[in-house]
């Protein structure tokens, strides 16, 4: 498969990773799907790491993924000296970005799945807080009784930060791979240049 093509399938793959990571980051603004006051959502979420990190900041990279493919021999944006191993070099860069945004969102839900939700631990006179301390809710379940409201509020909580940490850690991976793509389709060239295509 040439570079470009190859870099082409990243790109797509990204798309939908960008999508669901910032669909987590808003259903995250509603704890177990009820909306409270601002202070009552986890401080992790103002973070927006599923919004920025894998959402914005993966549209560059993915964008630019995508167009390699249609990057011909000769140049690129009319320009003649700008040719398909530029391309390939500047894809490197914005892989780099991507690395980064994803780096990002993973390390906002890494704390976030550490610290635990903010909930209200006593049903008679409100306390929001958080409960738990340094993970210690993920080995024991019967911790999350002490979040009294919203109902559900740490599996929810767990559930959508364990999802953007996923979707982050295979962002990484994707764009890791383009920086190696990017690097052979620079010093070596795309499979056309050096295929049927240069005749033509």
């Amino acid at each position: 498969m040439c570079s470009g093509g190859f870099a082409k399938c990243l790109g797509i793959s990204l798309m939908p990773l960008m999508i669901v990571c910032v669909l987590c980051n808003i259903l995250l603004f509603f704890p177990s799907g009820k909306s409270v006051d601002s202070e009552h959502i986890t401080q992790e979420v103002w973070y927006f790491g599923g919004i920025l990190g894998s959402g914005l900041l993966m549209i560059f990279p993915a964008l630019v993924f995508l167009g390699l493919k249609n990057n011909d021999c000769c140049g690129c944006c009319g320009n003649e000296s700008c040719g398909r191993r530029f391309a390939m070099l500047t894809s490197i860069l914005f892989a780099a970005v991507g690395v980064v945004g994803a780096g990002y969102s993973v390390i906002v839900s890494a704390v976030a799945i550490n610290k635990g939700p903010v909930c209200n631990t006593n049903s008679t006179s409100p306390v929001w807080e958080y409960p738990f301390s340094d993970g210690d809710y993920l080995s024991d379940k019967d911790l999350w009784s002490r979040c009294v409201e919203p109902v559900g509020v740490v599996s929810w909580h767990l559930s959508l930060f364990s999802v953007l940490l996923i979707m982050g850690l295979i962002q990484m991976a994707l764009c890791a791979t383009q920086v190696v793509n990017g690097l052979l389709g620079a010093l070596c060239g795309d499979c056309c240049c050096g295929g049927s295509n240069e005749s033509v």
